[in-house]
């Protein structure tokens, strides 16, 4: 799996969304932000998130898409339950993804993330093909965009705490990044690996290995 150079994953569906707009001029790519998302809430393989990231929704369908009447919302990249790929926007152009948002003392993280979707819920875990995708995914990332690192690869309640709880404490932070680490990152020490998992269990409340 490669990020092309129109900035799309090779194994991804195409799928364009009108969601994004250009990032800043001085805006690199140096942030990975981890979502889930499902419409309804907890139903999988309905097609109405695609349709919500396409502009396509219609919130008539639904009684609880009332409030989504104009939304317009994208992340670059969705993940199915399947492990199946779809991209949105591309990396280099800035998805309307996080919304109010801070990492490090920087305001507004869609000028400088990628953010990616995985067809979840908050309460809910997620799948082994899911996972691998996943790991694949920022291993394609980090060798193309030479501006991430290990350490940038959050969930959406780490840059927006106490309004978003995503990707939820079902989400398995430790195996994701153990394998990221072994895969991509092999001159980084176990011992910053165990204190980066050790931090973000602890600010995510996620999953880890006993």
């Amino acid at each position: 799996m490669v990020v092309t150079d129109q900035h799309r994953l090779d194994a991804a569906k195409w799928l364009p969304s009108p969601h994004f707009d250009e990032r800043p001029a001085c805006a690199g790519v140096e942030l990975v932000v981890v979502h889930c998302v499902s419409l309804p809430e907890g139903e999988y393989g309905t097609g109405y998130p695609q349709a919500l990231f396409l502009g396509e929704l219609d919130v008539r369908a639904q009684r609880s898409f009332a409030e989504l009447e104009g939304l317009r919302v994208a992340p670059h990249l969705m993940i199915e339950r399947s492990g199946a790929l779809l991209q949105f926007v591309a990396f280099d152009k800035r998805a309307w993804h996080a919304g109010l948002s801070r990492w490090r003392g920087r305001d507004g993280c869609n000028d400088y993330s990628i953010g990616i979707e995985l067809e979840g819920c908050v309460g809910d875990e997620y799948t082994q093909p899911q996972y691998q995708a996943l790991q694949q995914v920022i291993g394609a990332l980090l060798a193309r965009y030479q501006s991430l690192s290990i350490d940038s690869v959050v969930g959406h309640n780490e840059i927006a705490p106490g309004r978003k709880e995503d990707p939820g404490p079902g989400f398995d932070w430790s195996a994701l990044m153990t394998h990221v680490h072994t895969a991509f990152a092999c001159d980084s020490s176990a011992c910053y690996l165990q204190l980066y998992l050790a931090s973000k269990i602890a600010i995510t409340g996620a999953a880890g290995c006993d």
